[in-house]
């Protein structure tokens, strides 16, 4: 089976991340969101992908290519303008002549892609889709099934009262290829709200695939820090440190592991680093610096003493000396902190939405 996979969008709740990169690129444990979901596909045998591809499409070209390093191959398709979930599938219309797969570009989960097909094929309907349990589905599209897993209503963000269930869309789909005639071409179509509750209203049958096996949506900050503290904290760690070659240097770094260093990294004297925590390459963190919680992107530096608690730092930042970097800040690509600053207690935004407190 092939996947259509939708990176298209703008990735807006995830700035100022994504401002200057792709939220296919936004790198987890130091490897792009995207890297990660094919080696998830590669799993299942799923190597055709499609890119269904619209802000800042050159980024992940060049970082993949034709996808034979990755052991997959790679359709790009790059939109003119936003078509929507439904109007990119519809523009990969001319690939998908079987049963294929459709992922939205900001879930990273663990749900069985081998069972959900065979799912799909016992019920034999046109769709089938997963689900997942929430704590708080009046975030989420709501999706109400009967005892045979049919789907019987959606309901966008209900409020808790209102929601009949817990289980929400996963943002995955299996598609068989006639329903794309229900599809317009060119035009900005959406499934979840076009075309499967039409579906519904005409009579036609959707199955589902419900699962509690992983799933977060990475596409808000305290998502994307929480997935990076979820999948370092999983791995099975022979020491509280990983490391991605031997030219770190740690000047005997305190770390309380789990950490996960990047490539060419200098670490100062006295320096402590509690994980969950990720630094990127090439980064430097001065004399007597604490990192507790926080993901740092490449080429950025920290000053002496300074404190990153739970927060973002994207590339090539500074933070000056003495600086207080606390939870809920963001950091976008190139920000200077001077020397002292405490962004402990601030709700700011500087400049240009590079700098975001919460």
């Amino acid at each position: 089976m092939k996947a259509v996979i939708l990176v298209g969008g703008k990735g807006t709740r995830l700035y100022p991340l994504t401002l200057g990169t792709p939220k296919a690129m936004v790198p987890i444990l130091n490897k792009p969101f995207l890297e990660h979901m094919i080696s998830y596909l590669k799993k299942y045998d799923i190597l055709d992908i499609v890119l269904a591809m619209g802000y800042l499409p050159d980024p992940i070209q060049s970082y993949f290519d034709d996808g034979s390093e990755f052991g997959v191959r790679i359709t790009y398709l790059v939109e003119d303008k936003p078509l929507g979930t439904g109007g990119a599938v519809k523009n990969a219309e001319f690939l998908l002549e079987e049963p294929f797969f459709v992922f939205n570009g900001d879930v990273l989960t663990e749900i069985d892609l081998g069972n959900m097909a065979r799912v799909h094929r016992e019920t034999g309907t046109s769709v089938t889709m997963a689900l997942t349990p929430v704590d708080d589905p009046s975030l989420y599209g709501v999706v109400e099934t009967d005892t045979s897993g049919m789907v019987k209503q959606f309901m966008e963000k209900p409020s808790r009262d209102e929601a009949p269930t817990n289980m929400i869309n996963a943002g995955i789909y299996i598609i068989e290829p006639e329903i794309l005639g229900r599809i317009p071409s060119e035009t900005f179509f959406m499934v979840e709200r076009e075309l499967f509750p039409v579906l519904l209203e005409e009579g036609q049958s959707i199955s589902s695939y419900a699962s509690d096996a992983y799933w977060i949506d990475i596409g808000t900050t305290d998502k994307y820090l929480k997935v990076n503290h979820d999948l370092l904290s999983r791995e099975d760690l022979s020491s509280p440190c990983l490391q991605s070659d031997n030219d770190t240097s740690h000047h005997e770094a305190m770390i309380e592991g789990p950490v996960l260093l990047g490539k060419n990294c200098a670490l100062g004297e006295n320096v402590r680093i509690k994980g969950p925590a990720v630094i990127g390459d090439k980064c430097e963190v001065g004399d007597n610096a604490t990192v507790e919680g926080a993901i740092v992107w490449q080429n950025s530096k920290m000053g002496r003493s300074s404190l990153l608690e739970n927060c973002i730092i994207a590339s090539n930042c500074h933070v000056g000396d003495n600086c207080h970097i606390s939870s809920g800040c963001v950091l976008g690509d190139s920000v200077v902190i001077g020397d002292g600053s405490n962004l402990a207690q601030q709700t700011l935004v500087w400049p240009g939405h590079y700098l975001r407190c919460t």
